[in-house]
């Protein structure tokens, strides 16, 4: 074996090691979704140390390894599954003050399978231009799919102050806008609102702690993370996502 390969192998080992022991730490805190995630990665790097060696018993004690971890996922999986079937399904995700990487697409398209076709969203806070921008960029997610989102249902308060007007006129708008997609927008106000959650009608519930307004404001209109929320640092917040069996209220 040449000296690249062996140092690429030993690379990937280290690597797997590395995620799996991640992978066990989360098994053992109960953080399962997390966990999962990290297994199925670190898998994924021991088949490529195994293809890669030359060595035989190293071959068999990875395929004895991968075989263990691979049962460990599958019975996660199945935990997971039974979690969502009896409504008690709950993943915390922490967003750090100015951590990056958390756009609407991150945050969002593991629940956004093609079977989801109804979205409500409860947030206070939609009301001022870069919140209404928010809930725009949060529209075009649900139009680029994989969805096949045909209602949205928002809740919010009016703009208590001069810029209700605007309020309601951005709001039309978009209204409109989404109308030429085949997305019908329900919009209604309360007075009372105060929780912030959005929920799918696959089972999907999101509660955010400011809800949709997580993000930090940018240095300037051509800052990096101006245009890609993926880049744009956010506020601390905690992400509660929950599968129950039913997500419209009654």
């Amino acid at each position: 074996m040449s000296r690249a390969r062996s140092d690429g192998t030993a690379a990937l080992e280290r690597a797997g090691a590395e995620t799996m022991k991640r992978a066990v730490q989360l098994d053992e805190a109960s953080r399962f979704q997390e966990s999962l995630v990290c297994y199925q990665e670190g898998i994924d790097l021991l088949l490529q140390v195994v293809k890669a060696t030359a060595d035989e018993a190293k071959k068999h004690r990875y395929r004895q390894k991968i075989s263990e971890y691979m049962t460990r996922a599958e019975d996660i999986k199945k935990h997971i599954e039974k979690e969502k079937q009896d409504g008690k399904y709950h993943k915390q995700i922490r967003i750090e003050d100015n951590a990056t990487g958390f756009g609407y697409e991150k945050l969002f398209h593991e629940y956004l399978t093609e079977i989801v076709s109804e979205v409500w969203v409860e947030d206070p806070y939609i009301r001022q231009v870069h919140q209404l921008y928010n809930f725009l960029r949060f529209c075009e997610m649900l139009v680029k799919g994989p969805c096949k989102v045909k209602t949205i249902h928002l809740l919010t308060s009016y703009d208590v102050g001069s810029g209700r007007s605007q309020q309601l006129s951005v709001l039309e708008e978009i209204k409109q806008s989404l109308s030429n997609y085949g997305v019908t927008l329900n919009i209604d106000f309360s007075s009372s609102i105060h929780d912030r959650e959005i929920r799918f009608n696959n089972g999907w519930m999101i509660k955010i702690g400011r809800g949709l307004d997580y993000f930090k404001k940018p240095k300037g209109h051509f800052s990096i993370g101006y245009c890609d929320f993926d880049l744009r640092p956010c506020h601390e917040t905690t992400v509660d996502v929950f599968h129950t069996k039913y997500t419209k209220k009654t």
